[in-house]
């Protein structure tokens, strides 16, 4: 069945086309994004949601959103989207942060040049028949020093649009290298220095906890007198009300804001300023962006629901298409390590380790690790997915820890995991054979290879004769069909294990009966999504 995608916001008749193309049904509807009542109705139909800003995605919205499995955001702001409810519901949300990275950057780029020479009040006043000419000088931009808070994608656009208007560039950003700074040009400084040395200084972070006022009134105090401000990052950057007072009291010279603390921004302490040019918002808005974002966004979730693959996410690690190709089988492998440790664990889990050897520790295993914990939740809550089991397992206290290493042992690579509780340790290893198929290749530290089939039952007991004999005839006489049989021992006469591909769901008359033959310390049946 081909999945289905509703667009719900204005998106581009050749993004639309591009779902149509790619073999998904798609339904462009742009007045259901303002229509709540009608949203609710319809969504539970989709399996994909591709929106703009319009459409708000409730915690109520996604209760009737049962075959939802992810939702684009043309473009980078996602606050019309309650991603917690997303992520418990097992959502994917997408956005596009780098679909309008060259309009965001010239947006400031020209703030800063209509700040510095007051172009909206001259271009008022000359419209209203003055001719003020002295009363507007301006500031050139050559030679003067520009500071750019972030140095990701939009601010090293920033940087090298400002190369060209020979400014002096320096940076504040903590996950900026140094390599990486010599790259771009530009001299990476701390705040306090950017502050104290900047001409013009200029925003392009997130607004999170770290960067909300980041520029408050104790640090517009630290300015150098005379500088001239630009956001056109998010709004909250800036204490708005203090930097009104600098404004107006000539410590700062000049500002450009195009977002605020609180949009659509029908008044600011900096509207109706004369040294502040304001904008709504509108560094996304060139035919450009907006039709690069709709393409990106129909491209990631076609590719998404199609083949896999995740780009952009903002509650799941990234997955490549060809990551995608490559890793299909060891994301099963480690989905089918945490099912059999989660069905084999009653007691509450503190801790999931889990080490990647070989060729696979080179592989995403930020991925492999969401899969492996979607594994071990399933066992108490059957509508996780990798999405929703990180969120899960934090809720619930568990530690997840990952350690990589080269190759060690007979096989090229496999993966260990080890679930921890307050009454002990239990793991089991696997791996991926040449022919694609997971295997499981040790449990509780003996050796096996086991096949991994839907219904499987597992046993512990003492190596001593009788063990095969007993479970095949019971099976054989309650007309369970096995597939596969695996034994192991951890040596003569010591702890040995059995581990059986059978065809159907063991009865638990079945179980029953092997328990009281007195030759098993335990019996568990097992069940595997080998689809």
């Amino acid at each position: 069945m081909k999945p289905k995608v509703l667009v719900s916001d204005k998106l581009s008749e050749t993004a639309v086309q591009i779902f149509r193309d790619r073999g998904i049904d798609v339904t462009f509807d742009p007045a259901i994004g303002k229509d709540k009542e009608k949203l609710l109705e319809v969504i539970g139909d989709y399996d994909g949601l591709a929106i703009r800003s319009a459409t708000k995605v409730s915690a109520k919205v996604l209760d009737h959103a049962p075959n939802l499995k992810v939702i684009g955001r043309a473009g980078i702001g996602v606050d019309n989207i309650e991603i917690p409810a997303a992520s418990k519901k097992g959502v994917i949300v997408m956005n596009t942060p780098f679909g309008n990275s060259i309009t965001t950057a010239e947006h400031a780029i020209a703030m800063m040049l209509a700040v510095a020479r007051q172009i909206p009040e001259a271009s008022a006043s000359t419209h209203a028949g003055k001719w003020e000419k002295s009363r507007f000088m301006g500031v050139e931009l050559t030679a003067k020093t520009l500071g750019v808070i972030g140095a990701g994608n939009i601010g090293s656009i920033v940087i090298e649009r400002a190369h060209g208007l020979k400014m002096k560039v320096i940076a504040y950003d903590p996950f900026l290298s140094e390599e990486r700074a010599d790259q771009i040009g530009v001299e990476k400084v701390e705040l306090e220095e950017l502050f104290a040395r900047s001409d013009f200084i200029t925003f392009h972070v997130p607004l999170t906890d770290k960067t909300k006022n980041i520029l408050s009134a104790e640090a517009i105090a630290k300015l150098k007198p005379g500088v001239r401000i630009v956001n056109c990052a998010r709004g909250g950057l800036v204490d708005e009300a203090a930097l009104a007072e600098a404004l107006k009291s000539g410590h700062v010279a000049g500002a450009a804001f195009d977002v605020f603390a609180v949009e659509p921004a029908t008044e600011s302490p900096l509207f109706n300023l004369p040294n502040v040019v304001v904008t709504p918002h509108l560094g996304a808005s060139t035919t450009e962006a907006q039709e690069n974002v709709a393409l990106q966004v129909a491209e990631q979730m076609s590719d998404y629901l199609l083949t896999g693959a995740v780009t952009n996410a903002l509650n799941m690690p990234s997955v490549t298409a060809e990551e995608a190709k490559v890793m299909g089988p060891w994301v099963k492998l480690a989905e089918h390590l945490g099912a059999f440790v989660g069905q084999m664990t009653d007691e509450p889990i503190k801790a999931i380790n889990i080490l990647y050897n070989g060729v696979v520790s080179e592989m995403n295993t930020a991925a492999l690790n969401a899969a492996a914990v979607a594994g071990v939740m399933k066992a108490t809550n059957p509508d996780v997915n990798m999405v929703s089991a990180p969120l899960i397992a934090k809720d619930r206290g568990i530690d997840i820890t990952t350690t990589t290493q080269g190759k060690t042992g007979v096989f090229d690579a496999y993966i260990k995991l080890t679930v921890v509780t307050d009454e002990r340790e239990r793991s089991i290893a696997g791996t991926v054979f040449s022919d694609g198929k997971p295997r499981f290749i040790q449990i509780k530290g003996i050796t096996i290879d086991a096949e991994i089939g839907r219904h499987m039952l597992y046993t512990t007991n003492e190596d001593v004769p009788g063990i095969i004999g007993a479970l095949g005839n019971t099976m054989g006489e309650n007309g369970v069909n096995i597939a596969n049989f695996t034994l192991g021992r951890s040596d003569r006469g010591k702890d040995a294990i059995a581990l059986l591909y059978v065809d159907d769901p063991i009865p638990e008359p079945v179980i029953t009966k092997l328990a009281a033959t007195g030759l098993f310390q335990s019996i568990r049946p097992l069940s595997f999504d080998v689809a």
